[in-house]
């Protein structure tokens, strides 16, 4: 009985709920780094081609910086957010961007936005706060023993295996010959490099914890907080690479919107895996959640697939007009 208990006990441990007040500085925080991070793609498109304009290399281009150092912000609001509410919560709430870089485009790009990119950018935001109402406010995850039993478990480190062997072949037989002029090169590189950027700087917050505190283990967990530290230094330095190279061949809303989606999917299920923070999701959130998402990539959708379209609410009236 008491062995029953113990396990019980140990099971709520592991499924602790943030306070509202975490929760609620988690998701402020998530919120202002998506708009960061949306603006990010946008500036340093513009000081691609400003430095294009000039002949020179872009590391020259002050408004490519002001987007590198945007997307360094975004990135450590990022990891506070990571560290006060589950992943789950956090990584769908990168939907916000997507609007706000299609209107940043759509000024300092010239990059076209019509009345169905604004729709869009409308059902973006509705899904983004379905998702925050939906998703799971509880962590499995909580110490730096849980989260080392974690990463060892077969299934993840089976998935691990995949996505390193899925990134050799992209990064060294595709996108050389293909990177170019297929979009979905870049972006999957990127994507893929998710599965270790995201749980890594969770894996971070959760072993700084124990050092911080001087724990008995603090020793393990300094040793586990560098592992992922050099993880996660090299995942960003390699997206950051394959990004800027998609900027000079690609459209930035468009790679932005593509990039969104198929990164959010890869890091919740890298999150699944490691995490299973869905665990606690019940039937009713989840499919909430799952119509969060399908809003989501539905607005991002009509702000890209459409953006060529000449359509607007002038045109819908002559239309009109003319039929009476």
């Amino acid at each position: 009985m008491g062995t029953a208990t113990a396990a019980a006990a140990a099971a709520g441990e592991g499924a602790r709920s943030p306070s509202p007040a975490a929760v609620s500085l988690g998701l402020g925080v998530a919120v202002v780094s998506s708009l960061v991070n949306g603006s990010t793609f946008v500036l340093q498109k513009k000081g691609i081609v400003r430095a294009k304009r000039r002949g020179t290399s872009y590391l020259t281009d002050i408004v490519w910086w002001a987007g590198t150092i945007a997307m360094a912000v975004g990135q450590i609001g990022n990891f506070l957010a990571y560290t006060a509410v589950p992943t789950v919560l956090v990584t769908p709430l990168g939907a916000l961007g997507v609007p706000f870089g299609s209107i940043l485009a759509s000024y300092l790009l010239k990059e076209k936005l019509n009345i169905l990119g604004k729709l869009g950018c409308l059902l973006s935001c509705a899904g983004s706060v379905v998702l925050i109402i939906h998703s799971p406010k509880s962590e499995s995850v909580t110490t730096q023993a849980e989260l080392e039993e974690k990463l060892t478990n077969p299934v993840f480190v089976g998935y691990l295996c995949i996505v390193l062997l899925m990134l050799l072949l992209l990064i060294f037989w595709i996108a050389p010959a293909h990177g170019p002029t297929n979009i979905m090169v870049y972006i999957s590189i990127c994507s893929l490099l998710g599965s270790f950027t995201v749980p890594s700087t969770k894996g971070i917050g959760l072993a700084a914890q124990d050092i911080l505190h001087n724990n008995p283990s603090s020793q393990r967990a300094l040793c586990l907080c560098l592992v992922l530290l050099a993880v996660l230094g090299c995942s960003i330095i390699v997206q950051f690479r394959y990004i800027n190279k998609a900027l000079e061949c690609f459209d930035s809303s468009v790679f932005g919107a593509i990039y969104y989606v198929v990164f959010t999917t890869l890091v919740l299920l890298a999150s699944a895996i490691l995490f299973r923070e869905w665990s606690n999701v019940g039937l009713v959130d989840f499919l909430g959640m799952a119509c969060g998402f399908t809003t989501v990539s539905v607005g991002i959708v009509l702000i890209q697939v459409f953006k060529e379209f000449n359509f607007n609410l002038g045109e819908m009236n002559k239309s009109n007009m003319k039929t009476d």
